[in-house]
């Protein structure tokens, strides 16, 4: 079941990383960063005050946040301050890049996670597993080449870097998660609430700082429809992630994995929403990528 809970968090992330390319199009990327937190915030606040008001109707519907003590406040502030940082990079290579190009890098992410999930939580991989995540690996390699021939280079582009770094810290909050999940035994809308205000906090605290004295920054900022559908589907996209790795027999390297089939929707329908280049070139890694993805899956 957690398998299946999997795949319907990558059906909402690839839907989230379409509406995240077009938002963060001309646009300053911290203010939309904060719209897309707060408008996950506010869609939970209401089960916030459900739960402290009416705790038996939200324990009835399945959406009781629960009392933490300020530790377990620390650890999800230590969670929320990680993903900031991986944002804050992805959004601004987001910015400058073709999504067919930022979804492919970020396919690595699992094997970050795969590597962590071996030293730290102690996840056995088989032969098949491991095939699997080199040809990933591989794959994305098979992208910086196509990169290049869209003006891209993958050893200078300062946004690659970025987009790097933002896999690696995603990576590093996917393998937190489980701790978070399964050790602490926080529920998943627990998790998602407190981990939106806090994330919501860094931001404004953030755009006090480099955003809001400019006036001309401020008037150069366009709202779109896709600023809270990002942030509504981020949520939606966790939820069923958190739900899955509450399954104590949830493997998170290979939960990682599933989660790169979100890469189908933002190359190839995203590709054609976008008219980005090289479209079919990018067929072939991405089918790499897949067949990666299906052999972890079904090893």
């Amino acid at each position: 079941m957690w398998m299946y809970l999997g795949l319907l968090a990558a059906l909402f992330l690839g839907l989230h990383n379409l509406c995240k390319k077009h938002a963060v199009q001309g646009n300053d990327v911290f203010p939309v960063l904060l719209g897309t937190i707060l408008s996950g915030f506010l869609l939970l606040l209401p089960f916030f005050i459900i739960s402290v008001y009416f705790p038996r109707y939200a324990l009835k519907i399945g959406f009781y946040i629960t009392d933490i003590s300020w530790k377990i406040h620390g650890f999800i502030a230590i969670k929320s301050m990680i993903m900031a940082s991986s944002w804050i990079l992805a959004y601004k290579a987001l910015k400058y890049l073709p999504i067919t190009i930022v979804t492919p890098i970020r396919s690595a992410g699992p094997f970050f996670t795969f590597i962590g999930a071996i030293l730290i939580y102690k996840e056995s991989p088989n032969t098949w597993q491991w095939i699997g995540f080199f040809l990933i690996i591989f794959s994305v390699f098979l992208y910086s080449r196509i990169g290049k021939k869209e003006g891209i280079n993958f050893k200078t582009n300062k946004w690659i870097f970025a987009i790097i770094g933002a896999t690696f810290l995603g990576a590093s909050s996917g393998l937190y998660d489980k701790f978070l999940i399964q050790r602490l035994e926080l529920n998943p809308q627990t998790l998602q609430f407190w981990f939106c205000f806090y994330a919501t906090l860094i931001l404004i605290v953030i755009l006090a700082v480099i955003w809001f004295p400019h006036t001309k920054k401020r008037a150069a900022f366009k709202w779109r429809w896709s600023i809270p559908a990002v942030g509504i589907l981020l949520q939606a996209a966790d939820y069923f992630y958190f739900k899955a790795l509450q399954n104590p027999e949830a493997l998170i390297m290979l939960l990682s994995a599933i989660k790169r089939s979100q890469i189908l929707i933002a190359v190839v329908i995203g590709g054609l929403i976008f008219k980005e280049k090289n479209k079919r070139k990018k067929l072939i890694p991405l089918a790499g990528i897949m067949i990666g993805v299906f052999m972890i899956l079904y090893s």
